[in-house]
């Protein structure tokens, strides 16, 4: 039997680690220096701190001791932040201790190439990183107003701001006053009720017409389909401002303006294109043999749709619907212009609200619409996944 030999994992330069380690400290260093006035002197101090801790884990300490330091790590990093900054401070810095841990062993070891193919190029890898961060970032960009919207709505106070009770996690700096007010309020209740009354009446003209025209424009011989398309999909190009005075000048001539079915009607023609688009993806791989097999079998069209075309469509019909229900249950623009007094939908009065009266009671509001979106959101991801199932594009 022979000898095997161990030989100690390949390593990057200290000068790089550290490099790369002090500048992921300075950027954070950035964020807690300016929040305690000093941008300039949280940059440095976070770079060389950093900088010096990951000498100490690669070159002094080695992977031997790699668990007592990320202990240690968490636990310096944790007593600092509650020391400045109380509970949230221990949060956010123990969070970072241990990020900070894991980051400089995976830099240091080269453990970021442990996933990736080993012919890669070094530019090739860190284009890679580079895009992975550029997509955190943008997630990040775009769910922060939403990671600050949902505390705030739980304020005891009538303010729009964080108080230093929520910074600190106070129970007496949380209330469900808001949510109260926004369930007992007459004017929000009736804001509420009248989307609940539009909202499903305009998603199921939608989905209707939306299915229909998918299934007409899915026709080869249909002539000048491209351009049918592009029309019944344009309110979601056109800026809403434009089909809001269009559709006014419209209605008005008919004498709608104002009234129930105008409001249902305006949303109707905005979730339409929603349905058109996830109905004809779903159509692409729709096997059109079927229908001419149940022709054959002696079914009629309409007999056909409902037992052989719908079911394997129903997927991309019930997420253009969800889609169009959303638009229609967040739209503002368009009810600002057709609707009256009497017809205030919830988001004309979250709008109301913020032109005549900061309330947090429209943080409330927020955070309602915002985990009915998630939960739709969730089933059309749902419904995507057996749609593919159905259409035999997933082996799961």
């Amino acid at each position: 039997m022979s000898d095997v030999v161990l030989t100690e994992a390949k390593t990057q330069p200290i000068g790089f680690t550290a490099g790369v380690v002090g500048a992921a400290g300075a950027f954070f260093g950035l964020f807690v220096g300016t929040a305690q006035g000093s941008g300039l002197l949280g940059i440095v101090l976070g770079a060389v701190i950093c900088g010096a801790l990951a000498v100490l884990a690669v070159q002094i300490l080695g992977t031997e001791m790699e668990k007592t330091f990320k202990y240690a790590l968490i636990a310096v990093f944790a007593v600092a932040g509650f020391l400045f900054g109380q509970l949230p401070g221990l949060i956010v810095l123990g969070l970072f201790g241990w990020f900070l841990g894991w980051f400089i062993y995976w830099i240091g070891r080269r453990r970021y190439r442990e996933k990736l193919v080993p012919y890669l190029t070094g530019g090739q890898v860190l284009w890679h990183y580079t895009f992975r961060v550029l997509c955190g970032a943008i997630l990040v960009f775009l769910i922060t107003p939403i990671l600050v919207v949902m505390p705030l709505s739980f304020n005891a106070e009538d303010f729009f701001t964080f108080t230093p009770e929520m910074l600190r996690l106070d129970p007496e700096g949380y209330s469900l006053k808001h949510y109260r007010d926004f369930l007992t309020n007459s004017e929000w209740t009736s804001a509420v009720w009248n989307s609940v009354r539009v909202a499903p009446v305009a998603t199921l003209i939608s989905v209707t017409l939306g299915t229909l025209a998918a299934i007409g424009l899915s026709q080869s011989h249909v002539p000048g389909r491209q351009a049918i398309m592009a029309i019944l999909i344009s309110p979601m190009i056109v800026p809403l401002i434009i089909s809001a005075t269009g559709m006014y000048f419209f209605y008005s001539k008919i004498g709608i303006v104002g009234t129930y079915w105008g409001v249902v009607l305006a949303h109707a023609v905005l979730g339409i294109p929603f349905v058109i688009i996830t109905v004809t993806a779903t159509l692409v791989g729709f096997d059109k043999s079927l229908v001419r097999a149940s022709a054959n079998l002696g079914a009629n069209p309409v007999r056909t749709f409902f037992k052989v075309q719908m079911p394997l469509i129903l997927p991309g019909v019930i997420s253009g619907g969800l889609f169009a229900f959303i638009t229609s249950f967040d739209e503002v623009v368009v009810v600002i212009f057709i609707g009256s007094a009497e017809l205030q939908t919830l988001p004309w009065q979250m709008f109301t609200g913020l032109r005549e009266q900061i309330s947090p009671t429209i943080l409330a509001a927020a955070t309602i619409l915002v985990c009915i979106s998630i939960c739709l959101l969730a089933t059309v991801e749902v419904l995507r996944r057996r749609s593919e199932r159905l259409r035999g594009l997933s082996p799961s």
